[in-house]
């Protein structure tokens, strides 16, 4: 699956999808908390793509293979993120390679922005490795240490470290092409989650195209729920809106400013 351009913004496809695989034993085991998982659902929203499964897998090739083969057939964008460093562990590349079919290669281009970046004889054969791409990708520029990543069909294999996974993410904005854009909407009352819940489920049956989704807080010794709804239909999520304040009166509920970010 791969999202193409549409010239009018109003003939977007309704929904684009993606899958963030997120490959390490570092985060698996605890060592490393990720943070690039965050960072991406936002940007991809922000673009009218929907972040559908995000997985993590560990340093082996025959999952990271699977991995990509599974989610690059019921993705339209693939996002990888660790294991394209230079140690003896860092096998994605070669591991995107296989699972598309194609050979790895030393690319030349690859290697001229590593021997732009290092000092005369830090280029180490280690250092090298990172040059070491799929057939057939495209580059995918970093402007933090240079080691580039890379774009093979609907798959972009990027950085683990954050900070490189987020500039990496950020030069993607003209090859990611979203479909319409998710809006969201919070009401905040204080009402314990149990107490609007029946209603909820009635709510969600009359808006089937809408996901709501409730997150309960307490504050000022207070129990309460915030309500958040999401939708690229703007109208419906007016009148879902408008239903879910109606409902929150009927239950004697008390509308409260959003205690905090939510959904």
């Amino acid at each position: 699956m791969t999202a193409t351009a549409s010239p009018d913004p109003g003939n977007r496809p309704a929904e684009v999808t993606a899958c963030l695989i997120i490959i390490g034993n570092e985060i698996l085991s605890g060592r490393t908390k990720d943070a690039n998982l965050p960072f991406l659902a936002g940007k991809l929203n922000d673009w009218g793509v929907r972040l559908r499964e995000v997985r993590v897998v560990p340093d082996l090739e025959a999952a990271i293979v699977a991995a990509v083969n599974d989610c690059r057939g019921r993705y339209d964008y693939v996002f990888t993120s660790g294991g394209i460093g230079p140690t003896h562990d860092d096998i994605t590349a070669a591991c995107v390679a296989k699972a598309v079919g194609v050979p790895i290669e030393r690319n030349a281009e690859a290697v001229a922005l590593l021997e732009g970046h290092y000092a005369p004889g830090d280029l180490t054969a280690a250092r090298l490795k990172m040059a070491d791409i799929p057939v057939g990708a495209t580059l995918v520029d970093n402007p933090v240490s240079r080691a580039p990543g890379f774009q093979l069909e609907n798959v972009f294999v990027l950085a683990g470290v954050p900070m490189i996974f987020q500039a990496m993410l950020e030069s993607l904005r003209h090859r990611v092409v979203g479909g319409r854009p998710m809006i969201s909407r919070t009401v905040s009352c204080f009402l314990a989650e149990g107490q609007i819940a029946p209603g909820l489920a009635t709510l969600q049956e009359s808006y089937p195209e809408l996901e709501i989704g409730s997150y309960p807080f307490f504050r000022l010794r207070r129990f309460g729920v915030s309500v958040v709804l999401r939708s690229t239909d703007e109208d419906a999520l007016g009148r879902a809106e408008a239903d879910l304040r109606a409902l929150i009166a009927t239950l004697d509920g008390e509308v409260a400013d959003d205690p905090a970010p939510a959904g």
